[in-house]
């Protein structure tokens, strides 16, 4: 999602983090390349880019049936339901042109049944470059790697209670850019969801207040998903292993994103939701007359989807953080701040929803000042039961799951294992996925934006310097997207055009809504069918923003620094 920062390849990944947009932060992000065009600025304070030059309707939005062969997936036959195209005469897009079908969704697998993935111990990030764990202070803040000591018997009322440890030189002063948070979802025996956010604290210091106890009914189950503002963070304690915690694929890191007990909490959810057992809410019908939006829309989706949560902390004066509850943030002096993870998580429950009439996915939480909170897990709940159409599922072009810098198949698994997504046949070829994301993300976010555009204009930016409100924010995220999966390499045009004032952020923007067809003849880099990995073409290093840190502000969301938009 939102969000920004990253490593060597992150920097790719800063542009790429940059290009994560953070929701419930505010981290700016200047969008040039990265946007797909080059700025020219240097007139007055505003310049208006136009990228593509043909225009049309978005694609049909369907769930294609997938077998587990890229031949298959490539012929595979969409249903009926179309998505939105905007009418003629709706606000600024381009006119309509003839449709091209869905590409396949890669997203009919199973789910996995036992856990995959690993806590690594000897880190190497996403292009095979060693973890330093022995960071000095001014090292973190440079690399923006981090570790995270899990409390033992995480999982227990206890364990929740007690605070996790970032360290290697990283402080939650700096939340912004190195910052961990910590969300858990509960479910009962009974079918009853609750959400508590356990405390991260930076490693030598103590809670400005102490964590208030959950109460968990025997029986039961207990996921922990993980955010963080940096690059790469490293789970670290025998709590790491107690809890079924996983953070790599051997010692390949998951950038941002670790989590713990995801596949036995997903598979005790799925089936007392098949039992009736656990209820999961409707989506309901935004003001637009399309059905609400959820985690795996692919008009919400960005460069790395699915990835970070919804939790805030607060931090006081000398260093200290405590949990959001009521009881504390109605006992602060005015030095206290509100500490958030850029997350797409909290773009949806946070911003999306409600700008355009929709109601979020929450269940009760103790450690949230307004007594409820989403969870990235109640989004990827709802996204099972609710999404249809063409279903967006993470890529193996998402930077956060390739492996000495090519796409992973396996990698690309454990990180679906983690949200409770289908996984993809260990023979599938990756660029064959990464295309038909591509394709997907181009034909179909467009729409959706347009068909919104005036509600997300009329509604609050999560990241004043990536846009001046929601609509633009939304559509340099996608431009920011556009570059960080490398979508030029299939054929693929930026769909965005973009007005930027003096300092870089998007004041307005419209969609081309041409349909467009991804070419496997011009994606870059080696084979992928057998060994399931493959070479991806880097795209541009020269992102156009500066990954400034954001401070707290309304919650904005995530992403790695990288699209600066952290969500």
């Amino acid at each position: 999602m939102l969000s920004g920062h990253r490593s060597a390849w992150r920097r790719r990944g800063r542009n790429s983090r940059a290009a994560r947009i953070a929701v419930p932060l505010a981290i700016p992000m200047a969008l040039g390349l990265t946007l797909g065009i080059i700025l020219a600025v240097s007139g007055g304070p505003v310049t208006t880019i136009n990228q593509s030059a043909t225009a049309g309707c978005a694609s049909p939005s369907a769930s294609p049936a997938v077998s587990g062969s890229a031949a298959a997936a490539a012929s595979a036959s969409p249903s009926a339901s179309a998505s939105p195209c905007p009418s003629a005469s709706g606000s600024a897009g381009t006119a309509a042109t003839a449709a091209v079908p869905p590409a396949a969704s890669f997203a009919n697998g199973r789910t996995a049944f036992r856990q995959l993935g690993d806590v690594a111990t000897n880190p190497v990030d996403g292009t095979g470059a060693a973890i330093n764990l022995n960071q000095t202070a001014a090292q973190a803040a440079a690399s923006l790697n981090c570790t995270l000591t899990v409390p033992n018997n995480p999982l227990s009322a206890r364990g929740l209670a007690t605070p996790w440890q970032l360290g290697d030189g990283c402080t939650m002063t700096n939340a912004a850019n190195e910052g961990a948070f910590v969300e858990a979802t509960i479910l009962s025996p009974g079918g009853q969801l609750q959400v508590y956010n356990p405390l991260v604290i930076t490693a030598g210091t103590t809670p400005a207040a102490t964590p208030a106890r959950p109460t968990i009914a025997r029986g039961s189950v207990v996921v922990i998903d993980v955010g963080f503002n940096g690059n790469n963070l490293v789970l670290q304690g025998r709590g790491a292993r107690q809890g079924n915690c996983v953070d790599a694929l051997g010692q390949s890191l998951i950038g941002q994103v670790s989590a713990c007990n995801a596949v036995n909490f997903y598979r005790a959810a799925n089936a007392a939701t098949a039992n009736g057992a656990l209820t999961i809410p409707a989506l309901g019908t935004a003001s637009d007359g399309q059905p609400c939006e959820t985690s795996r829309s692919f008009a919400l989706i960005d460069q790395d989807q699915s990835d970070n949560v919804v939790s805030h902390y607060l931090l006081n004066a000398n260093g200290q953080t405590e949990q959001n509850t009521a009881a504390n943030a109605n006992a602060g002096t005015g030095t206290t701040t509100l500490l958030s993870n850029g997350s797409d998580d909290a773009l949806l429950s946070l911003f999306v929803d409600p700008a355009n009439g929709c109601t979020p996915f929450t269940a009760p939480d103790t450690t949230n000042s307004a007594g409820t909170s989403p969870s990235q897990a109640l989004n990827e709940l709802s996204a099972r039961v609710n999404q249809t159409g063409t279903i967006a599922v993470v890529p193996p072009n998402d930077e956060m799951t390739l492996v000495g810098g090519a796409m992973s198949i396996a990698k690309t698994n454990v990180y679906r294992s983690l949200v409770d997504q289908p996984l993809l046949a260990a023979n599938q070829d990756p660029a064959a996925v990464a295309q038909a994301y591509c394709q997907n993300m181009v034909n179909i976010g467009p729409a959706r934006n347009q068909l919104d555009l005036t509600r997300d204009t009329n509604f609050a930016t999560p990241v004043a310097a990536v846009g001046t409100n929601l609509g633009s924010f939304l559509g340099a995220r996608l431009a920011a997207s556009f570059g960080v999966l490398g979508c030029a390499n299939f054929g693929l045009t930026d769909p965005v055009n973009a007005t930027v004032n003096g300092a870089g952020a998007a004041t307005a923007v419209t969609y081309n809504l041409a349909q467009q067809t991804a070419t496997a003849a011009a994606a870059a880099g080696g084979t992928g069918g057998a060994g399931g990995t493959a070479t991806p073409t880097a795209s541009p290093t020269t992102q156009p923003g500066s990954g400034v840190p954001w401070s707290v502000a309304p919650p904005r969301r995530h992403h790695h620094h990288q699209d600066g938009t952290g969500m």
